[in-house]
């Protein structure tokens, strides 16, 4: 229990000790000096980490003790920036098997490709659509009001981002592994693929999830003292979740969303097992909730990004249409008769960007490309299926994503030969090159 104790004292201290003095300060009205803090890299995870070993060492779970392998485990270089969230029983038993410590050929090759990957989704796509994300949030938090338009594409354009930013960094952190032969669990599955909340959260950061749920969910009770008691024991979760991601009320706000999803979708599910409406439903319905759960995750996401209350409000509003519908100059002369009754649409012949002045092809093509990446193709660990890369696969455990069939997917396997080879050096190139602004992780304060 001490070293559980000073572990979160710890993480309190540099994590959140700015946060509730700022929260004192509006709430008392009062002058409290800020600290001067430099967050420890990793703090987070390494801090997780090591409250995970003590826990399962004090349930006699844990029971492999080598320093030297523990050092290892707890400061792996490769999830330290973004996770994800290790487990002493993935980890240990790799470290003290000798193959670990030699070269392997068909690792390194393998690793390599699925970090440029990454690399990929990170520099081409992430922060390519952050270009249209940031001046739009930007716009939200200096007062502007945001129009339709604008409104949805800065949502779906974050949305896309923080996909991408921190699916390419997963990718990374699990090539690097792989190229010192040791294999990170699984920590992104496909989550936009998720027809539900409760499926989506087995999809993103799914060694947090199971973190929150092995120790804080079924500590608080988990499910086990009846559906008030569970929905309850959801919600704190969540909410301790929301402020794990960040220091920030807004986080709070959308791990509490998140806990609200939950409880809705379970009771959704009990509501359905009375009714005997049992079976997944038809390919309709798949859509349906589908585009449910998309649109679900999008409002939260605005919370996620938006610095305050009030540009989060903004952006809902105009996402929402309560703002008016900004329409391309050009179409004025043609659409301007069809909107003569109608005051909030009349007068915003304005471009589609009024306050960022967005090129509306770029960014409404990106966000399309992103769209279909997400949905149509499969992902990483499918395209390198057959080299078994995560520590998921040594174990077994099956991906919740199916595999897309047809000419993309069969296309889509990664086999060694010298064009994918030649493909792969072409793609770290093109990365390479685009490495001409500042970029940092979304994940990197988490």
């Amino acid at each position: 229990m001490t070293a559980i104790t000073v572990n979160l004292i710890a993480l309190g201290y540099f994590k959140y000790a700015n946060f509730f003095i700022d929260s004192a300060n509006q709430l008392f009205d009062s002058r409290i000096p800020t600290l001067d803090i430099i967050l420890p890299l990793g703090i987070s995870f390494f801090t997780f980490t090591q409250i995970a070993f003590l826990v399962d060492v004090y349930r006699g779970i844990a029971r492999e003790y080598s320093f030297i392998h523990y050092l290892l485990f707890v400061t792996w270089f490769p999830h330290l920036i973004a996770g994800p969230v290790l487990h002493h029983k993935q980890m240990m038993p790799q470290f003290g098997q000798a193959a670990t410590y030699r070269i392997n050929l068909d690792h390194v090759a393998v690793g390599l490709t699925i970090f440029v990957i990454g690399l990929a989704k990170k520099v081409l796509l992430a922060d390519n659509l952050a270009d249209y994300a940031t001046p739009i949030f930007n716009a939200a938090s200096e007062g502007h009001t945001l129009m339709f338009v604008e409104s949805w594409v800065g949502a779906l354009s974050y949305t896309l981002q923080l996909y991408f930013d921190f699916s390419g960094y997963s990718d990374m952190a699990i090539g690097l592994s792989l190229m010192f032969n040791v294999r990170l669990p699984l920590n992104f599955d496909s989550p936009y693929k998720a027809t539900n909340i409760i499926d989506f959260w087995r999809r993103w950061h799914m060694t947090l999830s199971t973190f929150l749920r092995d120790y804080l969910y079924i500590p608080l009770g988990g499910n086990r003292n009846g559906p008030v008691r569970r929905y309850l024991n959801l919600m704190i979760t969540m909410l301790l979740g929301g402020l794990w991601h960040g220091a920030g009320w807004t986080f709070v706000v959308w791990g509490g969303l998140h806990g609200l999803y939950l409880m809705i979708n379970h009771a959704w599910r009990e509501l359905r097992a009375r009714l005997g409406w049992i079976g997944c439903g038809g390919r309709l319905e798949k859509l349906g909730a589908g585009a449910l759960t998309f649109l679900a995750v999008i409002v939260a996401w605005v919370f996620f990004r938006a610095d305050s209350f009030a540009s989060a409000l903004s952006m809902l509003a105009g996402m929402a249409g309560l703002s008016g519908l900004s329409l391309p100059t050009s179409l004025e002369p043609h659409l301007s008769p069809l909107f003569q009754n109608h005051e909030l649409i009349t007068p915003l012949f304005v471009g589609m960007f009024p306050n960022t002045y967005l090129n509306t092809g770029h960014s409404i093509g990106s966000i399309a490309i992103g769209l279909a990446l997400v949905w149509l193709f499969p992902n990483t660990r499918q395209i390198m299926r057959d080299y078994r890369p995560t520590w998921d696969d040594m174990a077994g455990k099956p991906t919740p994503a199916p595999i897309p069939k047809g000419l993309i997917a069969r296309l889509a396997v990664w086999q060694p030969s010298v064009p994918l080879a030649l493909a792969m050096g072409f793609l770290f190139y093109s990365c390479v090159i685009s490495l001409t602004k500042i970029s940092e992780f979304l994940y990197f304060q988490f």
